[in-house]
């Protein structure tokens, strides 16, 4: 046996029986690399389950599809990464395809938005997963639904629903029901269906009618939809079929694979929801992950200090700096394999957690089996033993240099001074980031990644500061202490300042969690202001009509409302916001579509520049920020390419100061009719006449808005709530991803007082004798804790302001944000993280109250 391996066996074999004999100083560290790689697992087999979902959902959507023929011309928006395609005209496409070689059957395939009233009255999705609707297939093969209850659709106004939206709008075959296409239309339940053997396409719902209907409520006209479904004679590939049927399509027409269909869907999924939420897991796993590292490092760092002696003793002996070195090593790599393999079992259980919660809060997730990959596994496991080699590696460099006549002092503790030189870098360092955070947020130089480098700056300052910052922040913090107290609070403050390096490190894994936790609630509260802002600057009607929920999911209002409304005697003006779609200047954009002349009546649109009444079939009314931008003026001409593949001229006849509700591009009703798709309004603002009070206005409103759906009929202030509801939501969830992250440093401030307990067993022991009651001793460490998370819960809150106020200004790209300091919210931060502190050092003050005195003053 070689020398070099020797010396490793014996490393081992030191590490191990140091392992048995004090296991009980390593819970800390197993419990932070556990709950890290644990939340790491989660993420990463979620995200797996997610594309595999996905991808066995819309591959069951196109089994039976061989071929797809639809129109080449589409227009992708930057909220709309699927994009809007034109319609296909059947009966110019259908008979072509139906005469080529290897077709065994093609139906035209029509989908639309569609949303269903439940049986007590209330929508049925519409929270994020899309609500659809569409004509039934006929052909088993090609139709992704099966029927398992009733018939198909044969009659006007008959329907199939999927299983999962029946259940959940309870309701049943026979029933007659509401579908908000997104006119409202009465329909009769005929039949249930299942998805790919489950209860529907996630959580999205579908509603199957006859071709009639579908084209009749879905398409801007008959004899349209949305594409041809195609299926090939057997022994004619899926290829092989494309192939013939592009030679023979008219112009404007493709034909793609199933496959290629599926592939696209889900690419577009993946890099718009998928892409975004498996990164903002991976943020949290991390966040969990840099608390463990302060909190394991801290762990190694007072035991090297309590093993100076023994490590001395071993150099006394003979054995090398690096043996001592290795020992210490091999000791954190045991401890973050054992802690990383019941950590994969650990983030299998979380990620099943997570399929649960995320479909009961409207997150779409396919239903089936975790899909759990090596790189899954092997990743979390490599990554959490590095986690502890390199959060051990600094203590065990010190280990490895202890000299050998450190076995001859009575004791040895970890250096408590602090260097200026550190104290030095570290101000230049957060001034430096202070200000590249400044710049980067200012309103003439906004930029993200400027702000994001000073932000990490900052962020690393507080760490390089942390111990000098300790010693300050514990003296002011434990003066008022002591006087309350007493000695009881003169000794808790003397032990946090006893080594301000230990007490920094250990606060650190704390001010990260709460500083990341007030990041999001300053952003939120921000958001949330100025939306309240926007809406107060912007809306200028009484009451505001929209449709409940978040997201995309829901059908829009009904264009027939506003007319409707327009004819109440107490309504002076109701103006409904459409939308639409098309390429300006070769870039995607979003379009309202409106009567602009009426728009001043219920918006505050500022100052306005040429004529909003005199737009016409041709002319565009545009926002400020966008004509600045363009260098466009009225007069200016501008093209827009439709869905349709048409690409016309228009003359811009307005610039307005202000699009925050209104959009940056306005048109008229007669400039989008010709290129329309599915028509749906996704605001009403009504105002009323002069006399007229709003509880009168709003409840003639909402009488005639019940025959169109019910919608929501808010005031402005309740608009703004509403509007704002899904940041609430997103917020709930991320201190639930959070809480995490302060529960590994609610560990850690355990485990090094822990410890301490046991590092100042012998003092303990003497205050004991000289008549400190058990009480006195248990407030004490107790104490001791709470200035440990005061210090980092005060540290987090100040980091986690400056942070929020850096984001909420770079991303705003109008320069309207709102700075929004929340004193319930923060409050509450800081209560938590200060009884995370009180909760932290409750079992080691028990343990300290419970030591036996005579043997602890014979302690060495």
């Amino acid at each position: 046996m070689s020398t070099a391996e020797g010396s490793a066996r014996t490393a081992l074999r030191l590490s191990l029986a140091s392992l048995r004999t004090h296991k009980r100083r390593f819970a800390g560290t197993f419990s932070a690399v556990l709950l890290g790689v644990a939340f790491l697992v989660g993420t990463l087999v979620m995200g797996d389950t997610l594309r595999a979902g996905f991808d066995s959902m819309f591959g069951n959507a196109t089994s039976g599809t061989d071929a797809v023929v639809r129109s080449d011309s589409v227009i992708t928006t930057s909220d709309d990464a699927m994009g809007t395609r034109n319609p296909l005209r059947v009966r110019d496409s259908l008979a072509a395809v139906r005469k080529t070689p290897g077709v065994a059957a093609a139906e035209p395939s029509i989908e639309g938005a569609g949303q269903l009233i439940g049986s007590d009255g209330e929508p049925v999705g519409g929270d994020g997963p899309p609500t659809t609707a569409g004509n039934w297939l006929r052909d088993p093969r090609l139709n992704p639904y099966d029927l398992s209850q009733g018939r198909a659709p044969r009659a006007p106004g008959e329907v199939v629903l999927n299983e999962g939206a029946a259940d959940t709008g309870k309701l049943r075959i026979g029933d007659t029901t509401t579908l908000r296409t997104p006119d409202p239309v009465k329909v009769k339940i005929v039949g249930l269906a299942t998805f790919g053997g489950e209860s529907g396409m996630a959580q999205s719902t579908f509603t199957g009618m006859t071709r009639a209907d579908a084209e009749k409520y879905l398409m801007p006209a008959p004899g349209l939809a949305a594409s041809l479904k195609v299926r090939a004679t057997d022994g004619t590939s899926g290829q092989q079929l494309a192939d013939r049927l592009e030679s023979r399509l008219p112009d404007g027409v493709e034909a793609v694979t199933g496959q290629q269909a599926a592939d696209e869907n889900l690419d577009n999924l993946s890099g718009q929801f998928l892409t975004l939420f498996t990164s903002l897991l991976l943020v949290f796993s991390g966040i969990a992950l840099l608390v463990a590292i302060f909190s394991i490092h801290n762990t190694f760092a007072i035991v090297v200090a309590q093993r100076t002696r023994e490590n001395a003793l071993l150099r006394a002996l003979g054995a090398s700096w690096r043996q001592v070195l290795s020992t210490t090593l091999a000791e954190a790599a045991v401890v973050g394999a054992v802690s990383s393999a019941v950590g994969l079992g650990a983030g299998i259980g979380i990620a099943a957690g997570l399929q649960a919660l995320f479909p009961a809060i409207g997150f779409p997730f396919p239903e089936g089996s975790l899909a759990i990959s090596a790189l899954s596994m092997l990743l979390p496991f490599g990554v959490g033993i590095l986690v502890c080699l390199g959060s051990a590696l600094l203590p065990a460099v010190r280990a490895g240099r202890t000299a050998p006549l450190a076995a001859l002092r009575e004791t040895a503790v970890e250096t408590t001074r602090v260097s200026h030189g550190r104290a030095a870098s570290g101000v230049l360092l957060g001034a430096g980031g202070i200000a590249l955070a400044a710049v980067g947020a200012a309103e003439s130089s906004r930029s993200v990644p400027m702000t994001a480098t000073g932000a990490v700056a900052v962020l690393a300052a507080f760490i390089v500061l942390g111990p000098p910052a300790a010693a300050l922040a514990v003296r002011a913090l434990g003066g008022p202490l002591a006087g309350l107290r007493g000695r009881t609070g003169a000794l808790a403050q003397r032990n946090a300042l006893r080594s301000p390096k230990r007490t920094a490190a250990t606060a650190t894994a704390l001010m990260i969690g709460v500083a990341v936790v007030t990041l999001f609630t300053v952003f939120a509260a921000s958001l949330k202001s100025m939306m309240d802002e926007t809406v107060g600057r912007n809306f200028a009607g009484d009451v505001a009509v929209s449709t409940p929920g978040f997201g995309a999911g829901g059908s829009g209002l009904s264009p027939k409302l506003g007319p409707a409304l327009q004819k109440l005697p107490e309504v002076d003006t109701a103006l409904g916001l459409g939308q639409g779609v098309a390429r300006v200047d070769g870039s995607g954009q979003e379009l309202t579509v409106t009567d602009p002349a009426k728009l001043p009546e219920v918006m505050n649109l500022g100052q306005v520049d040429g004529s909003l009444a005199r737009l016409g079939k041709d002319g565009l009314a545009v926002s400020r920020s966008k004509a600045e931008g363009n260098g466009w003026k009225p007069g200016s001409t501008v093209a827009l390419t439709f869905t349709d593949g048409r690409k016309e001229r228009f003359t811009v006849r307005a610039v307005y100061e202000t699009g925050e509700l209104t959009g940056d591009y306005v048109i008229t009703h007669r400039a989008w009719a010709p290129h329309r798709t599915q028509d749906a309004d996704s605001l009403l603002s009504v105002s009323f006449k002069d006399g007229v009070s709003q509880e009168e206005g709003q409840a003639a409103v909402a009488e005639v808005a019940e025959r169109y759906g019910e919608p929501d009929v808010q005031t402005r202030d309740e608009y703004a709530q509403s509007a704002a509801g899904g940041i609430d939501m997103m917020l709930t969830l991320v201190y639930a991803l959070l809480a995490l992250a302060v529960l590994i440093a609610l560990l850690g401030i355990a485990n090094t007082l822990t410890l301490a307990v046991h590092e100042r067993t012998r003092e303990l022991g003497l205050l004991r004798a000289v008549g400190q009651t058990r009480a006195q001793l248990r407030a004490m460490v107790r104490w001791e804790s709470l200035l440990v998370a005061a210090f980092g819960t005060a540290g987090g809150l100040g980091l986690g302001g400056f942070l929020g106020w850096a984001l909420v200004r770079a991303t705003d790209s109008r320069g309207l944000s709102v700075l929004s300091l929340p004193p319930l919210q923060l409050t509450v931060v800081a209560l938590v993280g200060l009884g995370a502190g009180l909760a932290a050092g409750w079992r080691p003050a028990r343990r300290a109250a419970g030591l036996d005195v005579l043997r602890a003053i014979a302690t060495e």
